[in-house]
Formats: structure tokens, sequence, C-alpha cells
């Protein structure tokens, strides 16, 4: 900084000093002091005039213009007009120069020809005639707020915004979105000018969506190469200053979305929620997001999810709950279509649901290997898909065994307690081939799925003649209760024989004796015929009236059938 003072200087001397006059006034513009003549800068500058005329000093020889636009070198560049001395306005300059002219009050209403004539010349001639040259021009003005707010800034996003419009509509070039890399060099406060600027022309959403999409992977980028692979630091080591920069611009890119559900792809949604859990955006932002994914989410692919799911480094799982108020907030919409159409969501799902019951299943695969996965979670997840969803769980109870697989200090409770989110009459001939098979599921759920077989072979059904769901449940609960009856019945009998060979020993063999064994096998035949199903010759045990179990809630008991 201080050699661009230095050469600012050292020009300006050289050209002053050629006018073999002495010089009577330093301008001050910040570092910088410029040894200049007062008349040549009066002749020019309303604003420099004036400072001399008011000024209480007889004699003003010093004179601080620190706080012009552009600083040192763009004054160096006034001052030149005034002394009549050629330079180079440029795309980049132009900007800065018209500011300084203003400041200067060096317009045309004080002396024809003058600085703000010739940089509005430059403007509308050279650099305003084609969007990169407008584009240029408005990022030289990000430093020059506030004074580029009170010049010509708004004319220029206007113009700015309306070729962009016919870029978008008419590319001039290839490729045709070649106008939305254009706008990326703008700070985003000049890109959110451009963008309400094309939204009230009436640019549609799908191109504002083009626009916002390119800007934020070209400013987010880093943030993304920075913490991903090798070398990640986490969101605490990140510099602080960094931290907040970038979740300010992503704040002011989500709060530019348009609110055409369909104009962004889901994946580009999840990146942007990614980011803002990583970055701890507010939670405005993020509610945001999350509406915007579960309104789409039929759309959604396993590793959309997964890009939620998990830190950078792909190493630690985050807090699913936007997961869980993703899916939740789909299911809700999904009802309420449901009801507005008269429907029964509990009987008829649409095919959007269908095919995010299938992804959650899948997805709950893909994170059930992470031990810092609870039960709690994992069901949690699950159970936000309603059953009817659900054809077959076949997708599910392959989640359910790679969750225990991942977790095998599980006790009998908590495998039960993974299981209780499957309905194991649902699982396919295979799968539950496979679950009998399984030693990491319960007993439970292992003696239904032998039992659904069990009760095919019985009846002589087939796959393509299998009883509803509600039938066999309830087959299996009546044949359940009747085996713990005839346990029950097993364990009496067994104590009644006991008792009676020890009475026989201590009596020995007698006709008292002898005659308790009619009394005791005529009661046990009475109860015997209370319990036996087959007692007027039918085979059907469905009508039995037992008490009902409530399969529902797996308990920890081993049944013995013989």
């Amino acid at each position: 900084m201080a050699n661009r003072l230095s050469l600012a200087m050292e020009r300006t001397g050289q050209w002053v000093f050629s006018q073999e006059i002495p010089t009577d006034v330093i301008v001050e513009v910040g570092e910088a002091n410029f040894s200049l003549h007062k008349f040549m800068l009066v002749a020019k500058s309303n604003h420099i005039r004036k400072l001399i005329l008011d000024s209480k000093e007889a004699d003003l020889t010093r004179i601080d213009l620190s706080d012009i636009p552009g600083g040192p070198e763009i004054f160096e560049k006034a001052a030149k007009f005034c002394y009549g001395v050629n330079f180079e306005i440029t795309v980049h300059n132009v900007a800065a120069l018209r500011c300084a002219a203003e400041y200067l009050q060096m317009t045309d209403k004080y002396c024809d020809n003058n600085l703000a004539g010739r940089t509005e010349d430059f403007l509308s001639q050279v650099a305003l005639t084609s969007l990169s040259g407008a584009l240029v021009v408005l990022k030289s003005c990000e430093d020059l707020l506030p004074m580029a707010e009170t010049s010509r800034l708004s004319k220029d996003v206007e113009i700015a915004s309306a070729k962009a419009c016919v870029e978008a509509n008419f590319p001039s070039r290839s490729p045709p979105n070649w106008w939305t890399e254009e706008l990326t060099i703008l700070d985003i406060t000049f890109f959110a000018k451009i963008v309400a600027s094309m939204r009230s022309r009436g640019a549609k959403g799908l191109t504002l969506a083009s626009a916002i999409i390119t800007y934020t992977e070209r400013s987010l980028r880093d943030l993304v190469r920075d913490h991903s692979g090798n070398g990640t630091r986490s969101a605490d080591s990140m510099d602080s200053d960094l931290r907040a920069r970038q979740r300010e611009l992503l704040e002011s890119i989500v709060a530019l979305l348009p609110s055409e559900k369909s104009a962004f792809p889901i994946n580009f949604l999840c990146c942007l929620l990614r980011t803002a859990i990583f970055l701890r955006a507010d939670t405005r932002c993020k509610n945001e997001l999350e509406k915007r994914i579960s309104m789409i989410l039929e759309h959604v692919t396993v590793d959309d999810l997964l890009v939620l799911s998990f830190t950078y480094d792909g190493e630690r799982l985050f807090d699913l709950e936007s997961v869980r108020r993703i899916i939740s907030g789909f299911v809700e919409k999904e009802k309420n279509v449901a009801v507005f159409n008269a429907g029964d969501f509990r009987e008829v799902c649409s095919t959007g649901m269908l095919r995010v019951a299938k992804t959650v299943d899948a997805y709950l695969g893909e994170i059930a290997t992470y031990g810092e996965l609870s039960i709690s979670k994992f069901n949690g997840i699950a159970n936000l898909v309603p059953k009817t969803a659900r054809k077959a769980d076949d997708d599910l109870y392959r989640a359910i065994d790679i969750y225990l697989k991942a977790h095998p200090n599980l006790d009998e409770i908590e495998r039960e307690k993974v299981c209780s989110v499957m309905d194991p009459l649902k699982l396919s001939y295979e799968a539950r081939v496979h679950a009998s098979q399984n030693k990491r599921l319960p007993v439970q759920i292992v003696l239904h799925a032998l039992y659904y077989d069990q009760l095919k072979l019985r009846s002589g059904a087939d796959d393509h003649k299998t009883p509803d769901a509600l039938t066999t449940r309830n087959q299996l609960q009546a044949d359940t209760s009747l085996v713990k009856e005839n346990e029950a019945l097993r364990t009496e009998l067994l104590k009644m024989k006991m008792y009676i060979q020890d009475i026989q020993k201590s009596q020995g063999t007698t006709s008292k004796g002898s005659a308790k064994k009619p009394t005791f096998f005529s009661s046990v035949s009475k109860t015997l015929g209370k319990l036996n199903p087959f007692k007027h010759g039918s085979k059907d045990t469905s009508n039995i009236d037992d008490g009902m179990v409530d399969l529902t809630k797996p308990r920890r008991r081993r049944f013995s059938i013989s």
C-alpha cells in the first residue's frame, strides 16, 4: 500500500512540477500528500472552491480529502483531469471516478466537459453495453459504498439485470448459462440486488434458480474443499471470522430462493442444509431448507439423505433431527392430501409415499453400522413411515439385521425393541427363511417366521394364496394361546404323577391307592376335553375362544410345542 501511495505521489509530482509554477496547496488523501495548485483545482472542482472560500485561514495551504471515494489513486486521476493530463478510463475505475466526480462536484453544471460527463459517456457507450462490462462496474462499486449508492448504482443494477434476462432467454454464446458464471464475481449484496431486479422483471423461477445454484457452488466451494477429505478441520476449529462470513453468506443465499418448489433439485437443497448444519446457521434458515426438501421428498435418493447425516469427514453422524423433521413433514403433507381427496391415508398410500418408504428403509440400512446410532433414533426414523407404505418389510428387515450385527452386545429385550418396528408377517418367503435361521434375531421373531410357514404348509397354501395378515395374526394368537394352555396342563400332570408316586412309596400298593387313579384321570380327562381342539373332529383352530395375546409387543418367553 505504501509503495502504491509513493508511486502515485511521484507521478503527480512529475507533471505538477513541469508547470514551472510553485505549488500553493497540499491535498491530504489518507497517508498521501499531493502538492498542487489551487487555481487548477478550483477550475474543475466546485467542492474544493467552496473549501477555500469558506476557510477561516487567509491563505489555505492544506486541504483534507481523505474521505474521497477510491482513495489516493482515484484522486490522482481526478487531479490529472484538472491539469489536463491524459489518463485511461476503464471498466475497473470508471465507477470510482464517477463517485469521485460527484464528491468533488466536478459536474458539467460547474464546468463544461467535466469529469462527471466524461465518465457518464464512457459508461453508456462502453462499460454498460455488455453484461460482462456492467458486472465489472458493479463489482468495482463494492468498495465505494455508501457513495456509490447515492450516485448511479441502482441504474447500473437495472441495466445489468436487464441484460441478464435477455441472455437467459436468448443466449448470445455458448454454453447457454454462461451469464450465471459472470454473476459469480459479485458480492452477495450486489448479487441479491440483481436477483431481485430480475424477479421484478418477470424472470422465471428456473432462471433465478440456475443463477443461484451457480453462485452458491462457486462461493461455497472453498468451504467444501477445506472441510472434506484428508486434513479436515472440525467446525469448532474453524476461524471464527471465516465461519461467520460463510454463515452470513449461506443465510443470504437461502433468503433469495424463489418460492417454486420444483425450482431446485433436491440434492442441491440437501447440500445447502448440510452446510447449514455444519456452520450452525440460524433455525429459520434450516427450517426453510427442511420444508423445501420435505415438499419434494419423493425425489430423494439414499445418497441425498446420507449427505444430511454425516460430518464432512464422513466419520461421525450429525444429529438426525433434521432427517426426522423432513420425513415427518412429507408424511404430514401426504395425510393432508389424502384428507383433501376424501381418502383414507391408512389404507391407500401414494406412489410418492411408497417410494419414500423404500428409500428410508435403504437409508436405515446404510446408517445402521454406526455405533453411536441408538435404538431410539433407529426406531424413531423407521416408525415415521406408515405401515401401509411398506408392501413388504424385507428392506426394513435387512436394516434391522445390519443394526443387530453392528451392535452385538444388545441383550434380548433390546433386540426385541429393534425388531418391534417390523411386522414378521409381511416378510417375503426368502426373508422368512433367512429370519428363521438368523441367530441374531430374538426368539419371538424366529417363532413368527417359522409359524407362518407351518401354517401355510398345514393349510396347503402357497405364496399366491396366502391369507391376509389380519387372519394370519389372529390364527397365530389363538394357537399360541393353546400352546400356553397345553404347557400349563403338562406341568400339572407331571406334578400330580410325582405326588401319586410319593403316596405309593409311603403306603405300598393298596386298594385305596388304586381307587384314587380313576378319580385323578377322570378329572384330567375333563380338563383335556376342554382344551382339546379336535374333540369335535375338526382340525380348524381358528374358532378357539382363548385370551388374545398381544404379539405386537413380544415378551421374553420361549414356547415349546410338542
